[in-house]
């Protein structure tokens, strides 16, 4: 008797044991916190970088898209991996990421357009998102690939109608990183605008050849400052710091890219910071909190490209403190009209992208 009350004891035990488990399990949080109470897969995003992360730019605004996405999403896990400047290591790293347990791996530049071409049908059943460049739909399958593009050419704009205002000399400068077409989609936006304030003004420009050279780029940016450029806009991401350098070593202004410049160096070098103007945001963080968010919500537009400006919140210029303190408030004002006219299709940007290469060339050297 005693024997069957006991194994009957043991048995009740080992019910209650499996009830609290199975509840356990139902509440615990994955790994980040991210978890989901009802036991919901979490969506797993990775960020992968063809580069490295503190260029003050464009990776540090794709590394804070994760950021946002992780701080104002629910049940998604995120991982970011930098692949540096080594473009060997691009596309295994990619392959890594496909052959893990992501449902979603953004990776961006055009650059990357090749690799993604070829990686993203081999894994049908995972989606990719490709930023500041677009897939050729017309050319493969890649209905599992989300494209966008930005207009940076719109924010460029804005930026030459600031440099043209606050210029002394009538002659601004541009280095940028290589000569390609987004590159060069910020050169023709900047001419136009700048033209549009001042149609006689010079505009003196040159290209690093790559992200990574900060000695060539501040070479540049000093040859630019010694022809008589007093303000130079600087596209040309980690390499972008030395015309930082450039412009600190002579006292004068700098336009800065991607990410809001002065800030990110006003937290080490306020001197450096009061030389920033302004930046021309291309807000890569903002596009991929968009894309995450309505991929989560099933309305995201697989196998399509997305074209975002200043009416989707991802292109414009920094206003910050600094941009309070020296840009002078008629040269506000007129920024603010030209940015409604622009997203009220009053005004058509130019843009590299529907241009011919001798067209852009001889567009770039009318101004010189």
């Amino acid at each position: 008797m005693k024997k069957r009350k006991l194994l009957s004891i043991l048995m009740v035990l080992m019910l209650l044991a499996g009830v609290m488990a199975g509840c356990g399990s139902k509440s615990t949080p994955d790994a980040d916190g991210s978890g989901s109470a009802d036991g919901e897969k979490p969506l797993k995003v990775a960020l992968m970088l063809n580069g490295t992360l503190g260029d003050k730019a464009f990776f540090d605004s794709a590394n804070n898209g994760i950021a946002l996405i992780k701080s104002e999403l629910q049940n998604v896990e995120t991982k970011v991996v930098e692949a540096t400047y080594d473009d060997t290591k691009w596309e295994p790293a990619l392959l890594d990421l496909c052959d893990g347990d992501y449902d979603i791996i953004i990776c961006g530049t055009w650059q990357m357009q090749e690799i993604v071409s070829r990686v993203a049908p081999e894994y049908p059943d995972k989606k990719f998102i490709v930023y500041d460049t677009s897939m050729d739909y017309t050319a493969g399958d890649y209905s599992n690939v989300y494209s966008i593009e930005y207009k940076q050419n719109d924010g460029s704009f804005l930026a030459g109608v600031l440099a043209a205002s606050m210029t002394k000399t009538g002659t601004i400068g541009f280095v940028g990183g290589m000569d390609n077409t987004v590159i060069y989609d910020f050169l023709v936006g900047y001419i136009q605008g700048a033209q549009t304030v001042k149609p006689d003004i010079k505009v003196q420009s040159a290209f690093v050849g790559d992200f990574s050279n900060t000695a060539r780029a501040k070479e540049l940016a000093l040859s630019q400052y010694n022809m008589g450029a007093d303000i130079i806009f600087s596209c040309a991401s980690t390499a972008g710091d030395g015309t930082m350098q450039a412009g600190k070593e002579v006292g004068k202004f700098i336009i800065g890219v991607d990410s809001d410049q002065a800030m990110l160096y006003n937290a080490t070098d306020a001197d450096q910071a009061n030389l920033i103007p302004s930046s021309v945001l291309k807000r890569v963080d903002v596009s991929l909190l968009q894309s995450i968010t309505a991929a989560q919500n099933g309305t995201l537009e697989w196998g399509t490209r997305a074209s975002l400006g200043i009416a989707e919140d991802c292109i414009g210029l920094a206003d910050n403190e600094i941009y309070q303190k020296i840009v002078p408030a008629e040269t506000k004002t007129l920024i603010g009209e030209y940015s409604e006219k622009i997203k009220s299709g009053e005004i058509k940007v130019k843009s590299a992208f529907e241009m011919e290469n001798q067209e852009i060339v001889d567009y770039v050297n009318k101004v010189k």
